[in-house]
């Protein structure tokens, strides 16, 4: 096995900065944190070595969506976001047909755990049938389902041949069927898209639902929650997700849908261990601004990039985002003062045990699969390693 021992390394670790650092790696693993004899040396010059990020929620990037339908589509966003430092990465869907959730499907079956040439598909998050229509957000219009024994079997029966979450309004019909069905069978179960009251919420978590999508996002509308009358003011998703300790959710960090100040009260509120930073990030990843479908070509939502961000064509309200994983750390850090160690960890090892998979990657520790990213002092991404494997880092 040929050895790769990186050096004069700051290393990222989970609860603290280690200057003067090394790495050694083999055989896609870390073999050891000290310099070891007839192997090839990187001098890191003491720039940062982190874990390779981890992106619980991505659609696309560089002009394509997890929801075109071909493993080149899937190539494509999985180098894109490679070079945004993300190694790992569960392909998200966007409301479509039923025709197209069983190919996207199928897709990340497929590609689960080869090669990409980029990040690598650990799992799959299925997002967008079992929504609560009117919290669509910017989605496509299209197949809205209720849980039954057909359409759950046809998109849950991966469960078991790779990881698989699937996004759930705990207010729809079955969803409690659903969620105590397929927990039983492996199956992560997130709360997304709702208008959920706190008591559905609440319920929602005794039947197994241990995650949140993109928290203060497509939640608790409050014309809905009101009751007749104007008060008692009532709380519903959002209060919820901060609330229940057995939550972890997710932030999109990217400057644009989050002010600092949101930011630094989930972090406050759920701590670095239950707060993933996540891209939700559309095609318009390192493309020009402009109009782009968000879910899959000639036949999702049109959507437009502007100014770091994607929006309505109405400009009206936010439509998903636009950047790597790479922004979402440089924003914790700088903006809501994150600890540099604590971001890095909720963009790594905190989405890694939310999947299940904190044993095999996350954080540089012996015996993991050595996916690193080396970061410059001003956080920009230098190089990528996948498997110990060195990845193209422009377009």
């Amino acid at each position: 096995m040929d050895t790769t021992v990186f050096t004069n390394a700051t290393l990222v670790l989970p609860d603290r900065l280690v200057p003067n650092g090394t790495l050694a790696v083999a055989g896609g693993r870390i073999i050891g944190l000290a310099p070891i004899p007839q192997a090839t040396v990187i001098n890191l010059r003491g720039h940062f070595l982190a874990p390779g990020f981890v992106d619980l929620h991505v659609h696309g990037g560089d002009g394509a969506d997890f929801m075109d339908g071909t493993a080149e589509a899937f190539r494509t966003v999985c180098r894109c976001h490679a070079r945004h430092g993300t190694t790992s990465l569960t392909p998200t869907s966007t409301v479509a047909t039923t025709p197209q959730y069983r190919r996207f499907l199928e897709l990340c079956e497929k590609l689960y755990d080869q090669p990409t040439g980029g990040a690598r598909v650990v799992g799959c998050h299925f997002y967008g049938p079992y929504f609560a229509r009117p919290a669509r957000g910017c989605h496509p219009d299209q197949e809205f389902l209720t849980p039954d024994p057909q359409n759950a079997e046809a998109f849950a029966g991966l469960a078991g041949r790779m990881p698989l979450s699937i996004t759930i309004a705990p207010e729809i019909d079955n969803a409690e069927w659903l969620v105590r069905t397929y927990t039983a069978r492996g199956v992560r179960f997130n709360a997304g898209h709702s208008f959920a009251t706190f008591p559905q919420v609440e319920a929602a978590v005794a039947w197994g639902v241990r995650h949140v999508d993109h928290l203060f996002c497509a939640m608790s509308d409050r014309a809905r929650l009101r009751q007749s009358q104007a008060y008692p003011m009532r709380a519903g998703l959002t209060e919820a997700t901060l609330f229940f300790d057995e939550l972890t959710t997710e932030v999109i960090a990217d400057g644009r849908h989050l002010t600092p100040e949101l930011l630094r009260l989930a972090y406050k509120l759920k701590g670095p261990d239950r707060l993933a930073l996540v891209t939700d990030a559309m095609r318009a990843v390192d493309r020009p601004d402009g109009e782009y479908w968000f879910g899959a070509e000639g036949s999702g939502q049109r959507v437009r990039k502007l100014d770091g961000v994607g929006v309505t064509l109405d400009g009206t309200a936010l439509a998903s985002g636009v950047m790597g994983m790479d922004v979402a750390v440089r924003t914790m850090h700088r903006l809501a003062g994150v600890p540099l160690p604590e971001a890095v960890r909720m963009a790594s090892l905190t989405p890694a045990r939310i999947l299940g998979l904190d044993t095999e990657i996350g954080s540089l520790e012996l015996g993991k699969r050595a996916d690193v990213v080396v970061l410059d002092g001003e956080l920009n991404v230098m190089q990528v390693y996948v498997g110990g494997e060195s990845l193209p880092t422009s377009g």
